[in-house]
């Protein structure tokens, strides 16, 4: 097929027209889903069923998380020792400090025979405290005695 245009009100030129490519007519059913050739996404060729645990695997699994829990066990033990035993006290209560009262009272008032200052240093570290400021209704562990 050819078009004749002119480009010159006196010249007349041929030029051939491609034909126009369709695609042939769908021949899936109205209601059914559209259906994809490729998607552009590579899938693996591996095998996707799951491996069987056999009762070797769990036995060896086992014993792993056995290994872990002792060596946890033993880190935790040696690291618990960084108090002296002789430096804990005996006795410890959970006491509630009451209104208007200091550390310094509440040492007296719970170890009246100990000297104030250790039990004041007792209480600071049993409880992580940095200063010797205290609340009323605040609870502490100190020790007794």
């Amino acid at each position: 097929m050819t078009i004749i245009t002119r480009e010159n009100p006196t010249d007349v030129v041929a030029r051939p027209v491609r034909p126009i490519r369709r695609r042939p007519a769908s021949s899936r059913p109205a209601g059914s889903p559209l259906h994809y050739q490729r998607t552009g996404v590579l899938m693996s060729r591996a095998s996707h069923r799951p491996k069987r645990i056999t009762p070797l695997t769990t036995v060896l699994l086992s014993l792993v998380a056995a290994g872990i829990t002792m060596w946890l066990g033993l880190v935790a033990q040696l690291g618990a020792s960084a108090v002296p035993a002789e430096e804990m006290p005996s006795r410890l209560a959970v006491v509630q400090v009451q209104a208007g009262e200091s550390l310094q009272q509440l040492a007296q008032r719970v170890a009246p025979d100990a000297p104030v200052g250790a039990v004041v240093d007792q209480i600071k570290e049993l409880n992580e405290l940095h200063t010797a400021a205290v609340d009323a209704g605040q609870t502490l562990i100190a020790p007794v005695g």
